[in-house]
């Protein structure tokens, strides 16, 4: 099918969904859930398909990566999406004029969402998921590497729809070629709204070719400091789970800053690295200090300035020596990208300081930047983690699928 078409008939389809109750909407989600559950061996059998195309070495494998497991926490979170209030119909504002012209601001949904997106299948449910519930119709465009997967999710997702009655034109996922993403970017009066999601060089094509608007999901260069009054054994915690627990994702450790005063405790700082094959890129005073308290063969120099730009998503990260939290704010100011950061310490100053200096989406104090996440902060699935700071900023879910209009009621009232 041509994708003009394809874009027309979502268009259509959309304007279906401004008569559909939430009652239906999460009725639709949970039997989603259900087949989910109970097509688990063909979404598997897709996977594999894509898997087998990808070397197990590339950073993306585990982000392609279905299993039983995964795809259990998919349809839970699809069921999560359908308990939480709906976004729609909220009076954002109201008051009534001394004409008496009764005017409303109520959130309404954009209407077509486009979402390009690589190796990771599970953002064809997340974005489903949450378009649904917001009333908005989605234009999926995954890369090559999970066409797979991502084609029999989809082709689930509208078998329920019509099974449903409802339209299965509200969900449509295109060709998995550059050319499609092209078009798509280039969908004016079709395409509403297009978030990408992926590496920063596709983030960068498509803000940079779009036509239709675009809500920039930054790359994930994250970072944590462990203060001169930081607990050791927090920290150890703390950078062990935000670098190993799913190192390809974009709220990962990317780079561990600490504080000169506490050198002498960075080899049992990252003592716990080393059972996971975490390879280092220390600056000077860092590696110095790990010299001989970190497997030599896992310990880098870093020998120029890009390292500390770089999002690594794999076992890797950088470690950089700093004297004082002041240095260390300069650090992210100059390599960071505005998702997430975060502070080691138990000086209440220091963490009152961090989160109002460091200009990121999300902020924490002695807890990992791991939990950047639309799920963990109670919003259900989300459509990626925005770094812009006009509209939606962080962890994208149902209010941020949301715009509004003016509702405006007289009786015969003309102006003067």
């Amino acid at each position: 099918m041509a994708l003009q078409q394809i874009f027309k008939d979502v268009k259509k389809a959309s304007r279906s969904l401004a008569l559909m109750t939430d009652e239906e909407r999460n009725e639709i989600l949970n039997l989603v859930a259900d087949a989910i559950e109970s097509g688990l061996d063909d979404l598997l059998k897709a996977n594999a398909q894509d898997l087998e195309r990808m070397d197990p070495e590339n950073p993306m494998y585990d982000r392609l990566q279905l299993t039983e497991g995964r795809l259990q926490e998919i349809a839970e979170a699809m069921r999560q999406v359908s308990r939480l209030p709906s976004p729609l119909g909220h009076v954002l504002k109201h008051r009534v004029l001394p004409n008496g012209l009764d005017v409303k601001r109520v959130s309404v949904p954009f209407g077509v969402i486009g979402v390009v997106y690589e190796a990771r299948p599970n953002v064809t449910f997340d974005v489903f998921a949450l378009c649904l519930k917001s009333g908005n119709a989605c234009i999926l465009k995954c890369g090559k590497d999970a066409i797979d997967s991502c084609q029999a999710g989809v082709d689930l997702i509208r078998r329920v729809l019509q099974q449903a009655g409802a339209d299965p034109d509200i969900v449509a996922l295109l060709p998995a070629t550059h050319e499609a993403t092209g078009e798509m970017l280039q969908a004016v009066g079709y395409i509403d709204l297009c978030i990408p999601r992926g590496s920063k060089r596709l983030i960068d094509f498509v803000r940079d070719t779009a036509k239709v608007p675009v809500i920039e999901t930054g790359a994930g260069v994250v970072h944590c400091f462990f203060d001169e009054e930081g607990d050791l054994t927090i920290g150890r915690d703390i950078v062990y789970n935000a670098k190993t627990r799913r190192c390809s994702v974009c709220n990962t450790l990317d780079c561990l800053i600490v504080d000169s005063h506490r050198l002498a405790e960075l080899p049992e700082l990252c003592r716990p690295l080393a059972d996971r094959g975490v390879k280092i890129h220390a600056d000077k005073r860092a590696y110095e200090a790990l010299k001989g308290g970190y497997p030599e063969e896992l310990l880098v120099r870093v020998a120029g300035e890009d390292e500390w730009h770089t999002e690594w998503l794999s076992l890797q990260m950088g470690v950089k020596a700093v004297d004082g939290l002041a240095e260390a704010l300069d650090h992210i100011d100059t390599y960071g990208s505005g998702h997430s950061e975060s502070i080691v310490t138990e000086n209440p100053e220091h963490a009152r300081k961090f989160q109002s200096m460091v200009d990121a989406a999300c902020v924490y104090v002695n807890t990992p930047t791991s939990f950047t996440d639309g799920a963990q902060f109670g919003l259900g699935a989300e459509l990626g983690i925005s770094t812009q700071k006009l509209g939606a900023r962080g962890p994208m879910a149902l209010e941020e699928m949301t715009t509004y209009k003016w509702l405006i009621e007289g009786h015969g009232q003309v102006r003067d």
